[in-house]
């Protein structure tokens, strides 16, 4: 990692975010079905802070210090909402099928990011997310039986998430990528465990089990966002999202069965051609 750049290492860390993210979401998407929604959602944000915080116990003062206490709490507050919404849409909706309604969030945050934060909007970052979302559009089919209600939740979480990576970004130019991991889970974490006895549901090992991964997959997910926030601008950034639509098709095909269609599989290859192209561009054009 140390030999590429810094832009590369921002692009690879992204990557890796998203993949952990598209496996805690299969992760949740199964769980939901053992324990329901708000217990599996409680399974992340518990599960996360305790990991965060076994982890940074011997500097614990140091990494809780932030310059941006209130922005800390919105990223939270926002990361818990959007999480709400995308696990509620999971246990009724199709997981790729979720993920590609979620995936209008990269045009979200590269317009957020030339608006709040002043990053360049130039035409190779809005040519990669022009054809980052049509290969979305391809993979979703716009009249197809995906847009049902159910269809609201994903993008709810959709326009959360991007509002929590510009915030993200915004912090991460100065905090401590553990001090942001910190703040992460810790609101929700609170608020989840004041709400969840009203929904619990008795886990089995199996559950258990489910709930160990969620939070790993959640904690390395986060930090891998973060840690790619702090070294690359989101607008570059934003076309690797679409990522987790090919990452969530495996996941389908592997763990529910789900076989993606001829259709899937073009638009999964017009999102893995732009993100090159975004990425050699970046990182080797001049």
């Amino acid at each position: 990692m140390h030999s590429l750049s810094p832009k590369s290492r921002a692009i690879l860390l992204m990557i890796g975010a998203i993949f952990f993210f598209s496996a805690m979401d299969a992760t949740a998407k199964e769980l939901t079905r053992h324990i329901g929604t708000l217990p599996t959602v409680w399974s992340r944000y518990a599960g996360q802070s305790l990991m965060v915080l076994l982890i940074v116990s011997p500097r614990l003062k140091q990494v809780a210090r932030t310059q941006f206490p209130w922005l800390q709490l919105a990223r939270s507050v926002l990361l818990m909402i959007g999480t709400v919404c995308f696990f509620s849409g999971l246990a009724h909706i199709g997981l790729a099928e979720a993920t590609a309604i979620m995936d209008i969030n990269p045009v979200l945050i590269t317009l957020g990011a030339a608006l709040f934060l002043g990053e360049h909007l130039g035409p190779r970052r809005l040519l990669g997310i022009a054809a980052s979302l049509v290969g979305a559009l391809i993979v979703i089919r716009p009249g197809s039986g995906v847009f049902s209600i159910y269809a609201l939740y994903p993008l709810g979480g959709a326009l959360a998430y991007s509002a929590y990576s510009l915030v993200t970004r915004f912090v991460g130019r100065a905090e401590d990528p553990w001090t942001s991991l910190l703040y992460t889970g810790l609101f929700g974490a609170v608020i989840l465990t004041c709400i969840v006895p009203f929904f619990w549901v008795t886990p089995s090992w199996t559950a258990i089990g489910l709930m160990a991964i969620l939070a790993v997959c959640g904690t390395l997910s986060q930090l891998l966002l973060i840690r790619a926030l702090g070294m690359g601008e989101a607008a570059m950034l934003a076309p690797f999202a679409y990522t987790g639509l090919i990452f969530a098709g495996v996941w389908g095909i592997t763990l529910f069965g789900e076989f993606p269609d001829l259709w899937t599989i073009v638009g999964a290859l017009v999102i893995a051609v732009s993100g090159i192209y975004v990425w050699h561009r970046e990182t080797r054009g001049s």
